[in-house]
């Protein structure tokens, strides 16, 4: 098939996620013909796996404008732009109506399994930019289907693999055994079996991010009306000005008061703290799992562990295609410097398009949360950018590609140690430039998201 055949072909995105979703309404926009293709029976199964987790983004942070012109000629009504949605509300209140305004070029069901060149795998060189993409796809009914496309954009996230407990990126020796008491997600308090679960129990929370604070954040709440609710906070290196985040520093409110909240469970005596403990076994003994780190110490006994260790890239699907990826964080070349927790500072990560998300394979590229790789810093704005310069290239408009029209807001946190296990030097003793904030009053924030 020839290059200029290749351009009546769709452009394929995987997932219809908020940042897949605006894909296409970018692309629609632009008139180019679209495939969504979502492995779930609806708009944002993802974000709908996390719906009791409140956004710290309000709304007017989380709607895509290319989406909103697309949705406005339906009758739909914005939400209030200062409000902060649920999961759950995002995705019943935005995604759900904006890919019902997309029509067909949504599918659901539609598992995509593996990305190639027609008639070319990742070895052969011979007239490759000149075949279009192959998408493999598996129906819910077990159907396969090949799908041709001249372009790929994936949106499929991350969520589908979470990291896992072990401290050297491996599942903890026992993890796989102990699964019926190991949860890797948020625990929706509000479900009776899953409140059952925790309450009245000792938990071990290991991470240090977003997650893990409104985890903290919940059980502490818990153990405020149920008594012997308690939750071990474990974290792989030291507390530091940046361990609660921004605080009042951070541009994004509820965020900063996400991490206030964490450190307001261990001030308040709902949680205790262990630092520099990265996990590398998990023992059943009777009724409880004990965790070892790798340095021999041993946790009191847990009767239940939520990892949230945060997230890394399915790449599986997409190996026969060229991908340059930065070997640490899996994230395309130019954008990882940006965006590496070994190396990012206090400020914002800069906005970004086409030129950091281009790959050695013509036409593909990974957005959202999946260009992110193993980082955890994405906003649902970043994506939203992403793919508008993504359509601009896809159409020609290399102008508008390459133009950056985003702002992000600051975080208010040091970067740089958060890859160590101990925070660095002006942290601890204060007087760096994200030292932890004087005072705790925090109100009843909004609780954690993208």
């Amino acid at each position: 098939m020839s290059e200029q055949s290749a351009q009546h072909l769709p452009v394929v995105v995987i997932g219809a996620g908020p940042v897949g979703l605006a894909a296409a309404a970018h692309l629609a926009e632009r008139g180019i013909a679209t495939l969504v293709l979502e492995a779930g029976p609806a708009a944002g199964s993802a974000v709908r796996e996390w719906g009791h987790v409140r956004l710290f983004s309000t709304w007017a942070e989380v709607v895509d404008p290319a989406a909103e012109k697309l949705l406005a000629p339906t009758g739909w009504t914005a939400p209030d732009g200062a409000a902060y949605p649920s999961g759950a509300d995002w995705a019943d209140m935005y995604l759900l109506p904006l890919a019902d305004a997309l029509g067909d070029k949504v599918r659901y069901g539609a598992a995509v399994t593996g990305v190639s060149r027609l008639g070319r795998d990742r070895i052969v060189d011979a007239d490759r930019d000149q075949q279009p993409f192959t998408v493999r796809v598996t129906h819910a009914d077990g159907t396969e289907e090949r799908v041709l496309a001249r372009a790929v954009i994936d949106a499929s996230g991350t969520w589908s693999t979470p990291g896992p407990l072990g401290g050297d990126g491996l599942p903890a020796l026992g993890e796989t055994a102990a699964a019926g008491r190991i949860s890797y997600r948020v625990p929706d308090l509000k479900d009776p079996a899953v409140r059952a679960r925790y309450a009245g129990r000792r938990t071990a929370v290991v991470g240090s991010g977003a997650s893990a604070f409104t985890a903290l954040a919940h059980l502490a709440d818990l153990a405020r009306e149920v008594a012997g609710t308690h939750a071990v906070w474990v974290l792989r290196r030291g507390i530091g000005g940046s361990t609660f985040g921004g605080g009042a520093a951070d541009q994004l409110p509820a965020r900063g008061a996400l991490g206030l909240a964490a450190k307001a469970a261990v001030d308040d005596g709902y949680a205790d703290a262990v630092t520099g403990f990265r996990t590398a076994a998990v023992e059943t003994n009777a009724d409880h799992l004990v965790l070892t780190s790798d340095d021999g110490r041993s946790l009191d006994p847990v009767d239940e562990v939520i990892v949230l260790t945060g997230l890394r890239p399915d790449l599986s699907f997409v190996s026969e295609l060229r991908l340059g990826l930065d070997e640490r964080l899996q994230a395309p070349l130019e954008l990882a410097p940006l965006i590496d927790p070994n190396q990012h500072s206090c400020g914002t990560v800069y906005p970004h398009g086409v030129g950091e998300l281009s790959h050695p394979e013509k036409d593909v590229y990974l957005v959202g949360m999946k260009s992110y790789g193993r980082s955890t810093a994405f906003l649902a704005m970043t994506g939203y950018e992403q793919v508008r310069s993504v359509a601009a290239a896809l159409a020609g408009d290399k102008e508008a590609a390459e133009r950056v029209e985003l702002t992000l807001p600051e975080t208010g946190v040091c970067g740089g140690a958060g890859l160590f296990d101990q925070p660095e030097a002006d942290e601890a003793s204060g007087g760096g430039c994200c030292a932890a904030p004087a005072t705790l009053t925090i109100g009843a924030p909004a609780t954690g998201g993208c």
